[in-house]
């Protein structure tokens, strides 16, 4: 079976946050929103829904939650009930509810750096102190977890905030690094709220390890959030659910909705039956093609941007690149307004990233390919 993924489709002008930021003779590849169609599967959902011309308030489904409980026994080998899932629109409400809920004043919030920029803003939504562990970059290029470093921060900590596949080094924790943070953290005593959003988008054969499904111990004191969004490109439709396998963590943590955390749309609960029932060959697909555009674009970088440095990807299709040897005060405004390229700017990763970028290369080959020339074409220039 054979699936279109160098279709270009238009969105300037559909009021896309992707395609509304900059004019419209820059190239947006910043936000994690593929420029890749969903799935005929779940449009074709989606249609069914809308003919039934109702599209009132939604709950799940039995055949929504079976769906998922399939799936992540299929992708993962992890025994989840249907009762362990909670709907919410979207992982970063389901991050603050459970800040809100589980973590008291003057506890610490922990998180690994670089890191998504909401999950790095989240304790302070709730004046929270915050703790940022580095990565360590090793000699093989790839981003280690320095263990000293986090048992010392989860010191009367309430929660470390995970992201895995971690956004935006596109790291992949093998069991055994992961199985050492869960540790760490049942030995002081935190929470572990882990955003597994990108879960299903790894490369190299590797596999994703949903942190609660190292043990009993640590999925009791776990809340995973997931969602078809990124994996399936649907994150318009605000649709996620959180596995959390203890029942009074559970009913605490639903209690935090507190009138702010809505239930989700009809049509996010439709695409995420879809998804998870019927998508799996295109999902496979799509992983290929990402990896293919991983390894463009790294072959690119090396041979036609000098002074820019990519370490591989494990997942995600999100690139973090060090522009440290290009002697620009601001790589991301550089090219915006040299190559007309839009990228994420280092700063809201981490505060010693000034230098680096985030390049989504989600995206038709011949798009990538499009921004990457433009890339080049601003660097001799200069």
């Amino acid at each position: 079976m054979s699936f279109d993924f160098d279709t270009i489709h238009p969105r300037f002008g559909t009021g896309s946050t992707k395609w509304s930021r900059y004019p419209e003779d820059v190239l947006p590849m910043w936000i994690a929103d593929m420029d890749i169609a969903a799935p005929a599967a779940i449009l074709e959902v989606l249609h069914q829904r809308l003919d039934q011309q109702m599209l009132g308030y939604s709950v799940a489904r039995a055949q929504v939650r079976e769906a998922i409980v399939a799936d992540l026994w299929h992708k993962y080998a992890w025994r989840v009930q249907p009762d362990e899932l909670l709907f919410l629109p979207g992982v970063e409400p389901g991050f603050n509810m459970a800040l809100n809920a589980f973590v008291t004043p003057g506890q610490s919030v922990v998180l690994q750096t670089p890191n998504y920029a909401p999950l790095r803003h989240a304790a302070g939504n709730w004046d929270l102190p915050k703790i940022e562990v580095p990565f360590e970059l090793s000699s093989q290029g790839e981003y280690l977890t320095p263990l000293p470093a986090l048992r010392q921060a989860l010191e009367g900590a309430g929660a470390l905030l995970l992201s895995n596949p971690h956004n935006p080094i596109g790291k992949v924790f093998p069991r055994e690094e992961l199985l050492a943070v869960a540790t760490a953290c049942l030995e002081h005593g935190a929470l572990i709220i882990s955003d597994e959003i990108h879960a299903e988008l790894c490369f190299d054969g590797r596999r994703h390890i949903p942190t609660a499904s190292l043990s009993p111990e640590i999925a009791r004191r776990t809340i995973t959030l997931m969602s078809a969004s990124k994996a399936y490109n649907v994150a318009g439709l605000k649709t996620c659910f959180a596995v959390v396998q203890d029942a009074a963590i559970r009913e605490r943590f639903n209690k935090a909705r507190r009138g702010m955390v809505d239930s989700v749309s009809p049509l996010g609960l439709e695409a995420t039956w879809a998804a998870y029932s019927q998508c799996g060959a295109w999902l496979q697909a799509l992983v290929a093609y990402l990896q293919d555009n991983r390894d463009y674009l790294l072959d690119a970088v090396q041979k036609r941007l000098p002074g820019v440095v990519m370490h591989a990807p494990q997942g995600t299709y999100l690139a973090w690149l060090d522009c440290s040897a290009l002697g620009l005060n601001d790589p991301q405004q550089f090219f915006l307004e040299q190559a007309k390229v839009g990228l994420s700017a280092g700063l809201e990763f981490a505060d010693d990233s000034q230098q680096f970028v985030r390049l989504n290369f989600g995206c038709p080959r011949a798009m990538l390919e499009e921004g990457i020339a433009r890339m080049q074409r601003s660097l001799l220039n200069r």
